[in-house]
């Protein structure tokens, strides 16, 4: 496995590149490996496994989930393609504010580490998305779930896509500048 550290010069973020064995077969890669990842120096401890089914255009997110329920996921395409997008909403972060986005595909087999401390989206850019991710940190808790307005002008993230299809709870999300300072980390 090979470990990309800071992606877009933001701290914590982190590309998995797997090693995947490929022949006539198929293939195989390994996703996972708590001895790999401690000596990379990602300590955290998974809780839950989670699969989602998108079609193209769907997106999902700003999502995060205040402390004391933050969340750190490890998310990967096993069909289809995605933009996975990450934006820092540390407080004392230098890159408060700023995001970083990596395509996540069936074909790269990358896997993206975003840690406690991040909101998190990503859209489906082909035919259909299956979206798996791991939870680490603490379980879903529905009464700590915040999420930013997917448009955010401040922000002003390129998704890729025109008019995706977008949840009602996602629509009606506020902007990033009218978010409780204190739901964020």
């Amino acid at each position: 496995m090979e470990f990309q550290k800071d992606i877009n010069g933001i701290e914590g973020l982190i590309l998995i590149t797997p090693r995947v064995f490929e022949d006539e077969r198929g293939f195989f890669k390994e996703v996972f490996n708590e001895e790999v990842f401690k000596s990379n120096g990602v300590d955290i401890h998974w809780l839950q496994a989670n699969h989602s089914r998108s079609s193209e255009g769907v997106l999902r997110g700003l999502h995060w989930q205040k402390e004391p329920f933050g969340q750190a996921k490890l998310v990967r395409a096993t069909k289809g393609r995605v933009l996975d997008v990450a934006v820092d909403i540390r407080r004392e972060s230098p890159t408060f504010g700023k995001y970083a986005v990596v395509e996540l595909t069936e074909e790269n087999h990358n896997i993206f580490l975003v840690p406690v401390g991040f909101a998190h989206g990503f859209v489906a850019l082909s035919k259909v998305v299956d979206f798996e991710y791991m939870v680490g940190g603490s379980v879903y808790n529905r009464e700590s779930e915040r999420s930013i307005i997917w448009n955010d002008p401040d922000i002003n993230i390129d998704w890729g896509v025109k008019d995706p299809i977008v949840s009602q709870k996602d629509s009606n999300a506020p902007l990033f500048k009218d978010v409780d300072p204190s739901d964020l980390f």
